[in-house]
């Protein structure tokens, strides 16, 4: 299993065990920032791939 769909998993799972309003909250904040966090990562192996193959930047 990829590292973001199992983050994913575990934050749902604790946003659905969560009792109260404030961990949920919590939970669900972390859930849109990892989402972001992942999204960066993606593009910047996109950004060095390009380069990588950039003969003009070397």
């Amino acid at each position: 299993m990829e590292t973001r769909e199992w983050t994913q998993q575990e934050i749902d799972k604790f946003i659905k065990e969560s009792k109260n309003f404030r961990d949920q909250s919590f939970y669900q904040a972390l859930q849109d920032t990892t989402v972001e966090q992942f999204k960066r990562i993606e593009q910047l192996q996109g950004e060095v791939d390009g380069r990588a193959w950039n003969t003009e930047k070397w």
